[in-house]
C-alpha cells in the first residue's frame, strides 16, 4: 500500500499517514447517468489518457489564454465537477518524476483557489495503491512556463506550492465561477533542480501535439538544448507511466460522485 503525504500548509512539512484503498466495487459514479466530469489538460497525450466513461475532456495546447477562451465559450458548464489532469513541474526539491500530487488548492497569480476537500480525499484514497508516492498539497498555476531552477525556487517561496502547471489555476477559477467541485491530479515530470530547454515554450501546436518544425528551429538557434533532450524524454516517460496508472485507479468519472455529495461543502466555501 502506498504511503500518502499530506502537506502541512503553514510549514510545508509532510505528515505521513496511511489511507485505505477504495474498494474495487465502490459505487462512486459507476452508474452515473447525469452530467460528466470535465477533465482539463494542456497536452493531447494527457487528454487521451483522461478520456473515458463519465468524462469529457478539454485541451488547450499549453496556452492558458486559449483555455480561458474555450471555457468562456461554454455558456453552461454542462459538467458535475472539474478536474485538472496531467504532468507538472516540481517545485519542492524532494519530488522526483512520477510522484503524484492531489491538489488541496491552486495558488494563482491573483489568489488561491481551494480544491474540494471531499473530492481530494476521495481521489487520494483511490490512489493509495499507486506504486509511486502520492502527496496532497497545493499546486501553483502560471501563465508562462517556469523553466529554470531559480524560477522554480522563487515560485515555491512565493506560494508554498509543491508543483506547477499551466492549466489548474484556470480550471479552478472556472469551477469557482460555476460553484462546481474542483480537483487536480498532477504527476511530476521535471524535478525542481532541473532546467527545461527553452523550446518547451514554443514546441506545442494548438491541438496539443508537438510541433516538430518549431522544435527543429529552436534547436538550430540553440543547439546546446540537445543535451537536455534525453533526460527530458526519460522524465516525461516516467511521468506519463505514473499518470496512466492514476487514470486506471481512478476509474469511471475519476471516481467523482454526483454534485449532491458536495453541495454542502460548496455552500460554505
Amino acid at each position: 500500500m502506498t504511503h500518502l503525504l499530506l502537506q502541512d500548509q503553514p510549514t510545508g512539512i509532510g505528515v505521513r499517514y496511511r489511507s485505505a484503498a477504495a474498494p474495487a466495487d465502490a459505487p462512486a459514479c459507476a452508474v452515473q447517468s447525469g452530467r460528466p466530469v470535465l477533465a482539463i489538460t494542456g497536452l493531447a497525450a494527457e487528454a487521451r489518457l483522461a478520456a473515458g466513461p463519465g468524462v469529457v475532456t478539454l485541451m488547450a495546447g499549453g496556452d492558458p489564454a486559449r483555455l480561458r477562451s474555450l471555457l468562456l465559450a461554454r455558456a453552461e458548464p454542462d459538467c458535475r465537477a472539474v478536474i485538472s489532469v496531467g504532468i507538472a513541474g516540481g517545485l519542492d526539491p524532494t519530488l522526483v518524476p512520477g510522484d503524484v500530487i492531489v491538489a488541496t488548492g491552486v495558488a494563482a497569480p491573483d489568489r488561491r483557489h481551494a480544491a474540494s476537500t471531499a473530492v481530494a480525499h476521495r481521489l487520494a484514497a483511490r490512489l493509495s495503491r499507486h506504486p509511486k508516492r502520492v502527496i496532497m498539497a497545493d499546486l501553483a498555476g502560471v501563465d508562462t512556463a517556469v523553466v529554470t531552477p531559480s524560477e522554480k525556487r522563487a515560485l515555491r517561496s512565493a506560494t508554498g506550492a509543491l508543483a506547477v502547471d499551466m492549466e489548474s489555476h484556470v480550471a479552478a477559477a472556472f469551477a469557482a465561477r460555476h460553484r462546481l467541485p474542483f480537483a487536480a491530479v498532477r504527476v511530476i515530470c521535471d524535478p525542481a533542480h532541473r532546467a527545461l530547454p527553452v523550446l518547451i515554450s514554443t514546441a506545442l501546436r494548438p491541438d496539443g501535439e508537438v510541433s516538430f518544425p518549431a522544435v527543429l528551429r529552436s534547436l538550430c538557434r540553440r543547439p546546446m538544448q540537445l543535451l537536455a533532450m534525453p533526460r527530458l524524454a526519460r522524465d516525461a516517460a516516467e511521468g506519463f507511466r505514473a499518470l496512466r496508472r492514476c487514470r486506471e485507479l481512478l476509474g469511471h468519472g475519476f471516481g467523482i460522485g454526483d454534485l449532491g455529495e458536495y453541495e454542502a461543502e460548496a455552500a460554505v466555501s
